[in-house]
């Protein structure tokens, strides 16, 4: 399955441009600053995947995933956190919300654009079942 619309969720200004940028060729990159924007905009227009960084302010992604993973349409949103925490108990809690992929930001950027680019590829060759 390919995925025509990436929000991508991430308070550093520099990521979110270094993500659109790998991706916005093959894609609509919506991205957030903060996770209270984006869940509003997630429920209007709901992307085929996104990507979420955990550390962010007001809401962090934890907060996030208890809400979209709350609601039956949002639940079936595929979540990468995408994130500089190593947190054991971060990854123990989002994948008990229901995560397709915990991955740590490499600190390089090269290796953050492969990074990127082995996502996309991932979700590319990804199924997903049809109208579920």
């Amino acid at each position: 399955m390919i995925f025509y619309s990436i929000f991508i969720i991430d308070d550093e200004k520099i990521i979110r441009d270094g993500m659109s940028m790998a991706l916005e060729a093959d894609y609509n990159v919506i991205s957030f600053s903060d996770a209270e924007s984006s869940i509003k905009a997630i429920a209007v227009n709901p992307p085929d995947l996104v990507l979420l960084d955990i550390g962010l302010p007001k809401m962090n992604g934890i907060e996030f995933l208890k809400i979209a993973k709350a609601d039956e349409t949002l639940k079936k949103i595929p979540v990468v956190v995408l994130t500089t925490s190593k947190d054991e108990q971060d990854k123990v809690e989002t994948f008990n919300l229901g995560v397709a992929g915990y991955i740590a930001k490499p600190t390089n950027y090269k290796k953050f654009v492969e990074t990127v680019r082995t996502i996309d590829l991932y979700w590319t060759l990804s199924e997903l079942p049809n109208g579920e």
